[in-house]
């Protein structure tokens, strides 16, 4: 039975598959859990918080290039397009391209609905006339955009290098989810950061201020509260490491000791040192993005990076497919 969560008055019911993604997780070997459940409206303050650390370079170094390229983006994409964001607007990003290529629409697509309905307000005061249409979905799975917007060109903008946190196979899945709901004919601007110095990595993964740390323990937070659940929150310490292998961090939580506890009546046992593995943010060589996006249906067409080559930016587009060669 799910918990019935009460939030500014209203009584809704948890997420059926938080729970089905929960309890399957935590009963699999090695455990693991979707990051796309950190989003709750905590997690999302969290992590914008994190994006201002000074250890965490990818929001200030794609600002930076987002702000340079925008002359060339305009010159490019054209002004008028309906830019669909996956992921709720971030005050800093999504203003620069909105003011850059000024669409006759924007529809910002985020899984945590109060967050989404925020942005979308904010972004709202920002250009009075601008039409905002939030989307509350899960932008991993195939969707429908509102009509409102079928007819019009489309720029897709997919910042952060969120792709990072798929598995190539699904970050291919998700290239091909998102050409087929912008269309033949859309263009996609999207963040992807690069493989680097494990040294630079791993803090950025791990602050000293602990932030990042809070963010990864909110879910066991989000957990007990939504699914009652008894997670001892801090016999969970955060751990980041460099995977190297499969050039990604990932992100876990390890007890500190051995552990009982109960997630809608099911009980679960982790030993001390054992790991919930909340997520993965893979990195991308030049040549590795190019063919990701290639896979995902996408012909890239323009790249940018910074002076170090930390971080790109790449715009394609969804040409119309054709056989070899």
């Amino acid at each position: 039975m799910l918990k019935p969560e009460i939030e500014d008055g209203q009584v809704t019911l948890a997420d059926p598959q938080f729970r089905a993604d929960v309890l399957a997780g935590l009963e699999r070997r090695p455990r693991a859990i979707p990051a796309r459940w950190f989003y709750d409206h905590r997690g999302s303050e969290l992590f914008e918080q994190i994006t201002d650390l000074p250890e965490y370079y990818p929001t200030r170094t794609e600002t930076a290039l987002l702000e340079g390229l925008c002359p060339e983006l305009r010159e490019i994409v054209g002004e008028g397009r309906a830019v669909v964001e996956f992921g709720s607007g971030s005050s800093t990003k999504t203003p620069i391209v909105l003011r850059c290529v000024k669409p006759s629409s924007y529809v910002p697509i985020d899984i945590s609905g109060d967050f989404l309905r925020q942005s979308a307000r904010e972004l709202s005061d920002a250009f009075p006339e601008l039409l905002v249409l939030p989307f509350e979905a899960d932008f991993t799975r195939p969707l429908t955009l509102p009509h409102t917007i079928s007819d019009a060109p489309k720029l897709g903008f997919f910042p952060g290098s969120t792709i990072g946190n798929l598995i190539p196979l699904a970050a291919i899945d998700l290239l091909r989810a998102m050409r087929a709901s912008l269309g033949e004919g859309a263009m996609l601007l999207i963040g992807m950061d690069r493989i680097k110095d494990p040294a630079v990595l791993v803090p950025a993964y791990d602050d000293a201020q602990g932030v990042t740390a809070a963010f990864n323990r909110n879910l066991l937070e989000r957990i007990n509260r939504e699914l009652d659940g008894t997670v001892p929150v801090d016999a969970f310490a955060h751990e980041a490491r460099w995977n190297d292998d499969r050039a990604r961090i990932e992100m876990h939580l390890v007890a500190t000791r051995d552990v009982a506890f109960t997630v809608e009546e099911r009980e679960f046992v982790v030993a001390a040192g054992e790991t919930i593995h909340t997520e993965n943010s893979h990195k991308y060589g030049e040549r590795d993005a190019r063919i990701l996006l290639r896979a995902g249906g996408w012909t890239p067409v323009r790249e940018w990076t910074d002076a170090e080559g930390k971080f790109a930016v790449i715009l394609a587009e969804a040409q119309a497919e054709r056989p070899a060669p």
